[in-house]
């Protein structure tokens, strides 16, 4: 069972594939849209801009190769920019997203510090297979600027931070966090852990 991790030149894709390996999972970093299409799970990173990420995405080609995936039901993961690029759309950049997710993210307030840069506790507020075992006020480590709105039926975890946004999203076979999974500790590998669960037993 092999997870992809999506190489389009905007992430920390080896510090996702150590992690999954770590767990037990087969990490295979691709920029190859064949490749891609024959894994068994998608994982999209993502670090900097949503403009910057989308063009990296579009220039080559791997924006149509993420749609393609999604729509088969297989799993599919965003961490921090590469959860948002999977919204509409994005304040920071007048870019469209993938559109894989509605909506999209908003600036963090300016009476906060931001970036949100280091250590916050996430809420759940739904259930998940991936976050199963997984504290409720557990601490993630977060490095961002935007992030989307809470949406119920969309929302699964939610941080406060200037304003409540939603920390982690699921709907079907995507989910998407706004932290780094890979930065955050036990945590973090026990949602890698549990992803890696999932997509071996199906």
């Amino acid at each position: 069972m092999t997870i992809a991790i999506l190489d389009y030149g905007m992430g920390n894709l080896h510090s996702v594939a150590r992690a999954i390996a770590t767990v037990g999972g087969d990490a295979a970093v691709t920029g190859d849209a064949g490749e891609v299409a024959r894994a068994d799970a998608l994982v999209i990173p993502g670090v900097g801009a949503f403009g910057a990420c989308m063009k990296g995405l579009t220039d080559t080609g791997l924006d149509a190769a993420a749609r393609s995936f999604a729509a088969t039901g297989r799993p599919v993961v965003g961490v921090c920019v590469g959860m948002q690029v999977l919204y509409a759309m994005s304040e920071e950049d007048p870019v469209d997203g993938l559109s894989i997710l509605p909506g999209g993210s908003r600036r963090l307030p300016d009476d906060v510090k931001v970036p949100h840069m280091g250590w916050n506790t996430v809420s759940w507020v739904d259930s998940h297979p991936y976050v199963a075992g997984i504290d409720d006020e557990a601490w993630f480590y977060f490095v961002h600027s935007y992030a989307p709105d809470v949406v119920e039926g969309l929302t699964v975890g939610t941080v406060d931070y200037g304003r409540r946004f939603s920390a982690a999203v699921a709907r079907d076979n995507v989910f998407a966090t706004q932290f780094h999974p890979e930065k955050s500790g036990e945590a973090g590998l026990q949602l890698y852990e549990n992803i890696v669960k999932t997509v071996t037993s199906q």
